[in-house]
């Protein structure tokens, strides 16, 4: 069981669980998960890794924030978290939610991010995801950037029967296991749990503002892996693939969007050699 510490970061008290020893590997999280999302890539990296995965501002056990649910400001929440724990070098990799932030810290600091991995989310409005967006982004994109409360009002008291949608949906039916389950139900059950979890779609303009803008100051050098399933597939691979100058992809077969709840075995059998630094890429 990884160790779990409070660490105060840019103003907001993070819920981080920390295991193992070796290179760092920073885990940031999407919604509707908080860390236990890397429960089982945790147990296999920290043999080898020393093991970051902090809940997201506002999210699971960390602490509220009235604002700052911006993929720049998460980004600066990463490498605020990286400092105290005196880290200067790390793997990042990112889901969701927590991959714009992963992709902006690597863009920003390529010092700091020795390896970035990213999957199943979409980088703003870079080019690359027409044919996944063709039939307008998913629905609940617009349902939870609504007008402020709309969605809270609906959903209170129903919170387990709409994460357990998004559960099984994104395990194409086969759900999670139930204390993962019931931990993800607990850290958006409550009418602030959902504020702050819509308060990440309500600044989706924000974030992909600032995307675009850090693509017309800098290339992103670091080696990057980018991995797809279903439903994104191979939109953020080709989003990333113009401005990448080491960029390695995957598909992973017969997989949902919850890629390491639901295929944690594929996911590390093509983490760990990335991770160390061993060439991965597709053919």
């Amino acid at each position: 069981m990884p160790e779990l510490r409070r660490i105060t970061v840019n103003g907001v008290e993070l819920n981080v669980a920390l295991a193992g020893s070796g290179p760092a590997v920073l885990l940031l999280h999407g919604f509707p998960h908080t860390w236990e999302l890397w429960t089982d890539v945790i147990a296999d990296l920290s043999g080898r890794h020393r093991v970051i995965a902090p809940d997201l501002r506002g999210f699971g056990a960390s602490g509220p924030a009235d604002s700052g649910y911006d993929a720049g400001t998460l980004a600066e929440d990463a490498e605020g978290l990286l400092a105290a724990l005196g880290v200067s070098s790390a793997a990042v990799v990112g889901i969701d939610a927590g991959a714009p932030p992963a992709f902006l810290l690597a863009l920003r600091r390529p010092g700091l991010v020795r390896r970035l991995v990213v999957m199943e989310s979409l980088l703003g409005r870079l080019p690359g995801a027409e044919d996944f967006l063709a039939g307008g982004p998913p629905w609940w994109f617009g349902f939870h950037s609504a007008a402020p409360g709309l969605a809270e009002t609906v959903l209170e008291g129903h919170e387990a029967e709409y994460i357990d949608w998004f559960l099984r949906a994104g395990t194409l039916g086969a759900g999670v296991r139930p204390a993962v389950r019931d931990a993800f139900v607990r850290a958006y059950t409550g009418r602030e749990a959902l504020s702050r979890a819509f308060s990440y779609y309500r600044a989706m303009p924000e974030s992909a503002a600032q995307i675009d803008e850090a693509v017309t100051a800098a290339r992103l050098t670091v080696p990057t892996m980018a991995l797809g399933a279903h439903p994104v597939g191979s939109a953020l691979e080709r989003q990333l693939r113009p401005l990448t100058d080491d960029l390695t992809t995957h598909l992973i077969e017969d997989c949902g969007h919850i890629i390491p709840l639901h295929r944690p075995d594929a996911l590390l059998a093509l983490l760990r050699p990335f991770l160390a630094g061993e060439d991965s890429r597709a053919a």
